[in-house]
């Protein structure tokens, strides 16, 4: 008769078990010095050794001589309780779950044990018992007699009630980590004579999760794949889509490629697998292309074949980091809600669109991406530079005069107001060696008249009844002659040459400035723009260059927004004339 693995390879002592050394040592130490308990709670994860341990303390306390804690198994007692004693009784809650079963065994429990010094009571799954067998075990549980050992298995202590818990002596098992899990398996493959892989061995050391049991239950399956354990028959047995599949898919999707993402995703779903299982492989493929871009020693925290790591060696050097956790976060997000949706296909393809097309998506993580993909262009193909003497000719060359009949139609152009500088602020020298100080404008025209300012014109409209608010237009000019667009061009361009904060340069080259009195205001239209554009590091680096370009004082405001001094003057307005109509446009 076949014997499962997880059967035939039961540790018999305290030495086979795969590691909860601290709770073989408290256990070995108890039955050294003879203190040994009345109850005991062993609580923990599936597969980890709790009933193990329960059956191996269950023969050590009623050994005639115990070896370092463990039973001996050659004297009487040991051999009776091996061949199924009656001083060792195993229940399980899930099927005995009710009053009347923890009535019986409260009236069994006094009779004493027939072998050994203890008669041992294992109560596997303890949290299924209701809540009127808890109240029948409670008494006994808290005064059993002398011979009585009760042994409480569970995988949910926080189902237990409080007056069952305080009466026993907890113990919490761990789950199990993988170099342990895989060295017990290489033992037992290498006891049974079973030829391996070692990165077959890690993945299913891996697919085991911690559990023993379950990565046993996997290798016996994988073993009756073929003759040897190979990593090929593995990944079948598991029904995992094939990792060059995955891993192009994964490389789609970190480079924003949609089209080449989507032809994945309908290739690995017409080999037949599940959308649940894509999700799966594509967030375990993502977290090994962060180990192998992040960690020194990812090759072996991996132990995957050369050819895989070379692969995902090669899509993790072109990888962003934050796409990386962008893409993470999609899918895992994606993957908790695929219980409630009716068609996962679809739900699997909305999170690869989201993905793959961070331009249409308004976070702070799509952003950074957007940036970063900005910066890997700009770095690949670097803008043509014209020549410093180009650049010195085309700033004091004369702009070319518009038709006198069109000039003499412009009553601002005939009182000398000189209109905002059509050249745009990103020029073909944009980037190049510039200086610092432009030529004044009426000197470029060749006029020797002054420079008339908007509030002349103004002057020439009747007066309020009180005074205007102090806003002035985009291109009025500040205090020392130059209009906001001027000055916003020369901050462009300093703040190009002079900081690396990419993410900085681009949030500001899309703002609109305008002069409020001596302070230089830039609308944004985005709000996720105005909050990093106030953080202090932003706001310090903009301080500077504004400092070197003569402006004291500047502020970023959102579009529609009031200024202060706007809403005073409104008050005061409305405070003298207090019984007129004052209508805002």
């Amino acid at each position: 008769m076949h014997v499962s693995l997880y059967r035939k390879f039961r540790p018999d002592t305290f030495d086979k078990m795969v590691r909860q050394e601290h709770v073989v040592t408290i256990l070995k130490n108890q039955i050294i010095s003879g203190a040994i308990g009345h109850a005991y709670l062993f609580s923990g994860p599936r597969g980890t050794g709790k009933t193990s341990v329960a059956r191996i303390f269950a023969r050590a306390i009623n050994c005639e001589h115990p070896q370092d804690g463990s039973p001996c198994g050659k004297c009487p007692t040991c051999r009776a309780l091996a061949a199924g004693g009656l001083d060792v009784l195993e229940i399980d809650a899930a099927s005995n779950n009710g009053v009347d079963e923890m009535r019986d065994l409260r009236e069994k429990v006094l009779y004493p044990p027939t072998e050994g010094k203890y008669k041992v009571y294992i109560v596997d799954e303890v949290h299924m018992l209701t809540g009127s067998a808890f109240n029948a075990l409670l008494k006994t549980l808290e005064e059993p007699p002398a011979h009585a050992v009760f042994i409480l298995a569970t995988t949910e202590p926080h189902k237990i009630p409080a007056t069952i818990l305080s009466r026993c002596m907890r113990m919490d098992f761990k789950l199990i980590p993988q170099e342990d899990l895989k060295a017990h398996l290489m033992r037992i493959l290498d006891e049974i004579g079973k030829p391996y892989e070692r990165e077959a061995v890690s993945a299913i050391a891996r697919a085991g999760a911690g559990s023993d049991r379950d990565m046993l239950s996997i290798a016996e399956m994988c073993l009756s794949y073929g003759d040897k354990l190979t990593y090929r028959g593995v990944t079948e047995v598991l029904g995992a889509a094939d990792s060059r599949d995955t891993l192009a898919l994964c490389d789609a999707l970190l480079g924003a490629q949609m089209p080449v993402a989507l032809e994945g995703v309908e290739r690995i779903l017409a080999a037949g697998k599940a959308v649940g299982v894509i999700m799966r492989d594509l967030l375990v493929t993502l977290n090994q292309i962060a180990i192998v871009k992040l960690c020194a020693g990812a090759e072996k925290l991996l132990s995957l074949p050369q050819e895989q790591f070379a692969a995902l060696k090669e899509v993790a050097s072109r990888a962003d980091g934050r796409a990386i956790l962008r893409a993470t976060e999609i899918l895992a997000r994606a993957e908790s809600e695929l219980r409630f949706v009716s068609s996962p296909r679809v739900a699997l393809e909305t999170a690869i669109m989201r993905i793959s097309l961070p331009e249409y998506e308004e976070s702070v993580d799509a952003l950074m991406v957007r940036v970063k993909a900005l910066e890997e262009a700009l770095a690949r193909t670097p803008m043509p530079l014209a020549a410093p003497a180009e650049v010195a000719q085309a700033a004091v060359q004369p702009p070319r005069e518009a038709p006198s009949a069109q000039k003499k139609s412009d009553p601002a152009e005939e009182d000398g107001y000189i209109p905002p500088m059509e050249e745009p602020i990103f020029s073909e020298a944009y980037f190049s060696d510039m200086p610092q100080e432009p030529v004044p404008a009426a000197q470029e025209r060749g006029k020797a008249e002054p420079v008339v300012k908007r509030e002349s014109v103004a002057k020439q409209e009747p007066a309020p009844a009180a005074p205007p608010a102090k806003t002035e237009t985009a291109a009025a000019p500040a205090a020392g002659g130059e209009p906001a667009e001027v000055v916003y061009g020369r901050f462009i361009r300093t703040l190009r040459r002079t900081s690396k904060n990419g993410v900085l340069f681009t949030m500001c080259s899309d703002l609109e400035a305008v002069y409020e009195g001596d302070m230089l205001v830039l609308y944004t239209a985005s709000p996720t723009v105005l909050r990093s554009l106030s953080r202090e590091d932003h706001r310090e680096m903009m301080k500077e260059v504004f400092t070197g370009l003569g402006v004291a004082q500047f502020e970023v405001r959102l579009k529609g927004e009031r200024s202060k001094q706007d809403k005073s003057g409104l008050e005061e307005l409305k405070k003298n004339f207090e019984g007129y109509p004052i209508e805002i446009k």
